[in-house]
């Protein structure tokens, strides 16, 4: 009797064990950032970057998930001439001159699945700052916060390992360091391909 209760406890471990891997994924992703500085002294016109990174797949039992992501996002823009007005100290900064702004990316998205091929995507995301464009700010360091929190949309096509991802995201807080009165915030598209190991 021991014995088949032993026998039943570790058939239950493995069957739970199968399926809760079942519905864990980790993979790698890739693919072109869209983006825009919001704000005053900044070009209303969309600029490309890229991003890299990895995720995971877990699974919450029936068509609900959530994926975390870790990401290496690079965001440019372009300053127009009334950026001298704004930042005082960048009197060396020409007309239209280009940013890149290099985030640690951490998106928390929950999945809802549509059907086998197709996932809505709903969820936060926090960046990190981890570098700036020198070209823009000689004195500057400070002119952007270190830290954006956006909140971030989108839909992802399962094709076997593969993951085809569109998003929308935009910022929610201020992240200039200059001005409280001058706001400004990111916003952009992400199309990504990515492969789940």
């Amino acid at each position: 009797m021991f014995m088949k209760t032993k026998l039943s406890a570790v058939f239950a471990l493995v069957f739970f064990t199968q399926a809760a891997m079942a519905q864990f994924h980790l993979g790698v992703k890739g693919g072109v950032n869209i983006t825009k500085v919001q704000g005053v002294a900044f070009r209303d016109e969309f600029r490309y970057g890229y991003h890299l990174g990895g995720f995971a797949e877990i699974g919450l039992g029936g068509r609900l998930g959530i994926q975390p992501e870790v990401l290496f996002n690079q965001y440019q823009t372009r300053v127009d001439s009334s950026f001298k007005n704004v930042y005082q100290n960048s009197t060396n900064i020409s007309n239209y001159q280009d940013v890149k702004l290099n985030y640690l990316s951490i998106p928390l998205l929950l999945n809802y699945k549509l059907g086998s091929l197709l996932s809505l995507q709903l969820g936060p995301q926090y960046g990190i700052l981890i570098d700036q464009s020198k070209n823009l700010l000689q004195n500057g360091k400070a002119a952007f916060k270190n830290g954006d929190f956006s909140m971030v949309g989108g839909a992802q096509i399962h094709i076997s390992k593969i993951r085809l991802q569109g998003r929308y995201f935009v910022g929610l807080n201020n992240i200039s360091d200059i001005s409280s009165e001058n706001k400004w915030n990111n916003q952009g598209f992400q199309l990504s391909l990515g492969l789940a190991l």
